[in-house]
Order: C-alpha cells, then sequence, then structure tokens
C-alpha cells in the first residue's frame, strides 16, 4: 500500500509541473529557473518509479510540454517530436553508454554530438524541395503553424539547394536569438518604452508567435537543423552524421561544432570541450546532445514513452537557482562607488557555490524591490559575476497586521525596502548621488580606506603633483604594507621606511624620495587638480586657480560663488561643496599644507588687470625649446587660456615645426600667428606674477 504522504506528494507535483508546463511553453513567462523544475520532475520521477500504481496518463513525465494556443492552427505531427533524458553527472553518461552497448552488443558506441541550443524546437516540412509548412514542437504529438513566420528568418531556405529533393521531408531544429541580436532588440525595446525580454530564448518565442509576421521579420532569429522526421524518396542514410552532412548540402544552417566522438571518454571530453567554449558562444546552451550515431542501432534501440533510448542531453550546471537573500551589504569601490550587494543563502549556479551577487546600485534594488528574507533567482553566465535576476514576490516573508476587527488581518512584509546609507560604510563620510546618475559615492576621497591606492595614483600622477617613480605597483606595496594612508603620508617617507619594499634598493629610494621632496613645490591648478575631487579635471583646476587664487578662498566658497567661475555648472560647483564640506578631507588637506607642500602665490586682481586675461591662445606644432606643457603654463600665468583648436574667437596662434591643419585654419581666419620667439617676446612685456 502506497503511503498517502507519498500520493499526495505525486499529486501536489503533477500540478505545479502542469503549472510551470503552461508558464514555460504556453506564456512562455517562466517563474523558475530550469533547474528547480528539473528537480521537480526528477522527484516525481523517482516516485513512480518506486510505486508504479502511481504513474497516471496525465502525468507531466509522460507528455513532453505544453498545449497550443487557439490563435494559431494546429498541426499534427508525422512522427512525434519527443524530448530527450537529460544527464547530470559523469556517471550518469556512463551509465547510458553501458546500456547502448549491452543492448545492441556492441563493444564500444560511436557518438554524433552537438550543443544543445536554449530556443524553440521547429519542424520544416519540404515537399519536392519548397517549404510548405513549418510547425511548433507544442506538446510533442501537436504544435502550431507558424510558416508565415520561419519564412522571415532569411537563414532558412525556402527552396532546398538540390536538383533531386525528396517528394516530402521533415526538418527538425531549432529556432533561437544570438546574443547579440537579443541586446540589440532589448535596447530598441528600451528606446520605444516597451518591457524588455529576460533572455534571447524567451525573446526568440516571443518573436516566433507574433500574429503579425511583419513583427518577426523585424527581429532577428537564427535557426540550427539538428535532424530528420518523416522523410519520403530522400537518400538513404547509415550514420546520423552523413545524414547532418546532407542537411548541410541542402543550404540549412548545421552548427559547426558537431562531430563524431567514441565511447564515454569521447562523450566527456567533448563536454569539457564545450564548456570551456560556452561563454564565448554567440548563442546560449544549456547543455550537450549524444546520439548515437549508426542509424540501424537507433531503430532497434527505440523509444520511451516520452524520449528516445539512443539519444541524451547532457546538462551543465544550471546558470539560474533560486536561494534566499540573508543581508544586503554596500561596498566601496577604487573610484568611492558604492554597490550594494545580497548576501545569499549559498547555492550551488554556473558550477559554483554562489554566496554574494551584485544588486548593481540603488535604483535597480528599488526597481526589482529586492529585501531581505527574499525568494530570489540568482543568475550567472560563464565567468560573469552572479547578480539577483528577478524576485520572487509571491514567496516574500510577512507578517500579520491587526485589522479593524478580530477577524481581519493585513499582511505586510517583513522587511522594509532598502535604503542606501547616507554615510560611507567604509570611512564614515557623506555619500552623495549627483543628479541624474544612478551611482552613490563617498565622498572622502582623500580619507577613505577603500579609495587609497585610486586617490594616491592619481595624486602623484604627472599632470597632477609628478611624484616620478611611484607608479601603480608602488603604491600597492605602500598601502598594503601600512606605510601610506593618506597623500599626506608620502610626506613623511624615509629610507629606512622604504627598504623593505620589493625592488626598492637604495638608490630606487633614494631617487623616490627625491621626486617627493622635489613635489612639495608645485602649482596651485596641479594641486587642485592632484586632490581628486571629482568632475574637476586639469582645465577646470586652472579655472579655479585662476578665479580664487590662494586655496583658502576657495575652500571657503559657496555654492553660488562657484557658480561664477568660467565653465563651472550645478554639478561642478556641488562636487567642490561636497568635497570639501567633508572634514575627513579637509584634515588631509590641512596636513598636506602642514607637510610643506606650497606653490607661488597668485593675486586673482594681477590677472583680471593682465592684457592677455582672457585671451586664447593654440599651440600646434613642435616648439624649439618649450614643452607643450611648459608653453600652457607660460600662458596660464598672465591670464590666457589654452585651447586645442582655432576659431574664429582664437587670438593667437603658437606654431612650431610641423604645423599642420591648426595653421592653415589660422591663416584663413587671419589670426595672429607666433613663433616661440616671438610667444616669448609678447609674453614679457607683461610682469608675470610672483
Amino acid at each position: 500500500m502506497i503511503p498517502t504522504s507519498v500520493t499526495e506528494r505525486a499529486a501536489e507535483l503533477r500540478v505545479l509541473l502542469e503549472y510551470h508546463n503552461y508558464r514555460y511553453y504556453v506564456l512562455y513567462d517562466p517563474e523558475v529557473p530550469d533547474a528547480e523544475y528539473d528537480a521537480l520532475f526528477r522527484e516525481l520521477q523517482a516516485l513512480e518509479q518506486a510505486h508504479p500504481a502511481l504513474l497516471t496518463p496525465d502525468s507531466p513525465t509522460q507528455r513532453v510540454g505544453g498545449r497550443p494556443l487557439d490563435e494559431f492552427n494546429s498541426v499534427v505531427h508525422r512522427t512525434p517530436m519527443l524530448s530527450l533524458n537529460n544527464a547530470f553527472e559523469a556517471e550518469d553518461v556512463e551509465a547510458f553508454d553501458r546500456r547502448i552497448r549491452e543492448a545492441v552488443h556492441a563493444e564500444q558506441i560511436a557518438y554524433e554530438v552537438g550543443p544543445k541550443f536554449d530556443g524553440l524546437a521547429i519542424s520544416l516540412t519540404y515537399e519536392h524541395g519548397i517549404l510548405v509548412q513549418a510547425a511548433t514542437r507544442g506538446d510533442g504529438l501537436t504544435g502550431e503553424d507558424v510558416t508565415a513566420n520561419i519564412r522571415t528568418i532569411r537563414c532558412i531556405p525556402l527552396k532546398l539547394a538540390t536538383d533531386q529533393p525528396p517528394a516530402l521531408v521533415e526538418i527538425r531544429g531549432e529556432v533561437l536569438m544570438l546574443k547579440a541580436d537579443f541586446e540589440r532588440l532589448n535596447r530598441d525595446q528600451a528606446a520605444k518604452g516597451e518591457k524588455l525580454f529576460a533572455n534571447p530564448r524567451n525573446a526568440a518565442a516571443g518573436s516566433l508567435r507574433q500574429l503579425d509576421s511583419r513583427i518577426t521579420a523585424s527581429r532577428r532569429l537564427s535557426f540550427f537543423a539538428y535532424n530528420l522526421g518523416e522523410m519520403q524518396g530522400g537518400p538513404d542514410f547509415t550514420r546520423q552524421t552523413e545524414l547532418m552532412d546532407w542537411l548541410q548540402s541542402l543550404q540549412l544552417p548545421v552548427c559547426e561544432l558537431r562531430r563524431q566522438v567514441i565511447g564515454p571518454q569521447g562523450l566527456l571530453d567533448y563536454y569539457q570541450e564545450i564548456g570551456t567554449k560556452r561563454p564565448g558562444l554567440p548563442f546560449d546552451i544549456d547543455g550537450v546532445v549524444y546520439k548515437v550515431d549508426q542509424l540501424d542501432f537507433q531503430q532497434s534501440l527505440g523509444f520511451v514513452s516520452r524520449a528516445p533510448r539512443f539519444a541524451v542531453a547532457h546538462k551543465y550546471p544550471a546558470e539560474e537557482a533560486m536561494t534566499t537573500v540573508e543581508a544586503i551589504d554596500v561596498q566601496v569601490g577604487r573610484t568611492g562607488a558604492l554597490t550594494p550587494v545580497a548576501r545569499l543563502k549559498p547555492v550551488f549556479v554556473g558550477g559554483v557555490t554562489v554566496t554574494n551577487a551584485t544588486l548593481h546600485n540603488e535604483d535597480e534594488v528599488r526597481r526589482k524591490d529586492v529585501r531581505v528574507g527574499d525568494t530570489v533567482v540568482v543568475r550567472r553566465a560563464g565567468d560573469v559575476i552572479p547578480e539577483v535576476a528577478r524576485v520572487m514576490v509571491e514567496r516574500r516573508p510577512c507578517r500579520e497586521v491587526p485589522g479593524a476587527d478580530l477577524f481581519s488581518a493585513e499582511q505586510v512584509p517583513l522587511h522594509p525596502p532598502f535604503d542606501m546609507p547616507k554615510s560611507c560604510p567604509v570611512c564614515g563620510s557623506h555619500v552623495v548621488k549627483e543628479e541624474g546618475e544612478a551611482v552613490s559615492r563617498c565622498s572622502g576621497g582623500l580619507f577613505c580606506s577603500a579609495q587609497r591606492k585610486q586617490a594616491l595614483i592619481h595624486f602623484a600622477q604627472r599632470r597632477a603633483m609628478d611624484i616620478e617613480g611611484l607608479g601603480d605597483k608602488l603604491v600597492e606595496q605602500l598601502v598594503d604594507v601600512g606605510l601610506v594612508h593618506t597623500p599626506a603620508d608620502l610626506y613623511r617617507l624615509d629610507k629606512a621606511s622604504l627598504a623593505g619594499l620589493d625592488r626598492m634598493a637604495e638608490k630606487s629610494a633614494g631617487n623616490l624620495l627625491a621626486a617627493i621632496e622635489k613635489s612639495r613645490f608645485t602649482t596651485l591648478p596641479r594641486f587642485i587638480y592632484a586632490l581628486g575631487i571629482r568632475n574637476v579635471g586639469e582645465s577646470t583646476a586652472r579655472d579655479l586657480a585662476k578665479h580664487f587664487g590662494q586655496l583658502d578662498a576657495l575652500r571657503a566658497a559657496e555654492y553660488e560663488m562657484l557658480l561664477q567661475v568660467p565653465d563651472v555648472g550645478p554639478i561642478v560647483a556641488q562636487s567642490i561643496r561636497d568635497f570639501f564640506g567633508e572634514p575627513h578631507n579637509a584634515e588631509v588637506v590641512e596636513q598636506l599644507l602642514q607637510a610643506e607642500v606650497a606653490w607661488p602665490a597668485i593675486e586673482p586682481s594681477a590677472l583680471a588687470s593682465s592684457p592677455f586675461a582672457g585671451k586664447t591662445f593654440v599651440l600646434t606644432g613642435t616648439l624649439p625649446t618649450l614643452t607643450r606643457d611648459q608653453a600652457k603654463a607660460m600662458i596660464e600665468a598672465v591670464g590666457g587660456k589654452a585651447a586645442g583648436s582655432v576659431s574664429k574667437k582664437t587670438d593667437y596662434v603658437v606654431a612650431g615645426a610641423d604645423a599642420g591643419s591648426k595653421l592653415a585654419k589660422a591663416q584663413e581666419l587671419g589670426v595672429q600667428i607666433l613663433d616661440e620667439a616671438a610667444f616669448q617676446a609678447l609674453l614679457a612685456t607683461v610682469q608675470q606674477p610672483a
């Protein structure tokens, strides 16, 4: 007698699987990843095998999938389009090969192998070489007539490329959408404000099942042939590989990854090879398919109720799986960007155990409404960082809130929506988010340990403080051993502290210290740029230095005062206020000043009264003695501006050797042209500020 609990569980599984079949095959809107469906299916199979009396004609294990929709005409397949049994482990593959060898009494078996496409199975019927009908698999016995839509797929021939076509032939294959075409389609959908597709398979299915074939034609679908159904009057084949070669000769698309292998080791080697190539393939696959190559063996092996005995699908570890969110933490990147990360109950997905998944940014968390305690679908494709694909809202934990009377209660989520912290979780600095940006950032750029290496690399670069010899690798060492925490610590280094670093001999340590010492005397524009204020580049740093003349004036400037600086708009002004308004940054700037970092004083009034204030210079060609940077510095020192292109607003063009189109443009516009000597003589007429 079968236990009641077993009977009830089998009935529950049948209902669940039928529901998921409907979502997947009819609505093309699956609620669970393939891995969960496969687990439910295997559980029901096991119960039915252990208790044969549970097996019913309507069990999902006895048929392939969903029923066709009413919108399309039904097509009865001449030969059933069955599914394949699955193998998940090497032992499953070895057992499959052993059963084949024992059944056909052969010492070893040759197999035709190829990728298992993640698309939509299609049967194409050709009469005398002309395409007359195309049908979906449907439930394996009856499908839907999609001939008009199939005709729009350009890689499917309307006429077979042969002078002696069969009277009738059914060609089985897969319609799919390539990854690049899927991305293009979703970009178009987003531009039109329409719903995005979840994955290429859903996109292909939705495109193929359009009632208006013009919509299908506007989307790029692909097709690969992989087998025959019924054939009348065609050639005879002895092997599956011969059959595939013939399909290719008809100019039908056939996957180039197919081949013949021998024995179980050949199967497993192929599985590993395709698995390695999988992330770079132009289409999605979820496994590989093994078919006995010898066709008389296939015929003798026959079929079980829903699948052939001579073939099996060896599936890769699921790239989607369900798990629960145990916490949502926030990580701080090298540039200060805050990224929410879901801490997950460990789950095996994409071949690895996943415990964390990126949530990208605050807007994305809110869009998906990910909360602590939620059941989520996690996706991992290839080497891509795992991400939360979607939330199973119907499984969200809730609590009851008593209603107006004793018999009514409201269900509300147990956990609130996610909020981005207002302070950096690493250093405590304020978190800012610029208008129009999705990313929140820590404002403690000079102080925050998460941004330390990036801040130091920027500070030392040639166009900033120009500390020669302080490259990326040395910065990493200085931070990793704890010698440097902020840029101010660079000016406290000595030979003894540098001696223990890799590749840091006495001479190289001396050279580095000399470069650091030299950098103490700089210019105000370089210093402002070196601070790494967000949105403040070299040009803006020069404008700020010219306008305020001294650092204290810049630090004290209010938002409205900053807007008076040329080319400084609301976003840049707010970035400057956020930076100097953060106490941690202010402390590091003070430390730099105490380390005697200094620059020549600039009087804004002196620049304003200069005859070159606001004049635009363009440098072109190679000057005899001055570098481009030196010439720029001389122009800026007298209040001028160095521009990159010549226009009607250009006042002077300084031309050196090999001057090109800029010189020609200046001559055309009548702009005054100077060589280096004339340039230096012109600037010498003005006493430059000390």
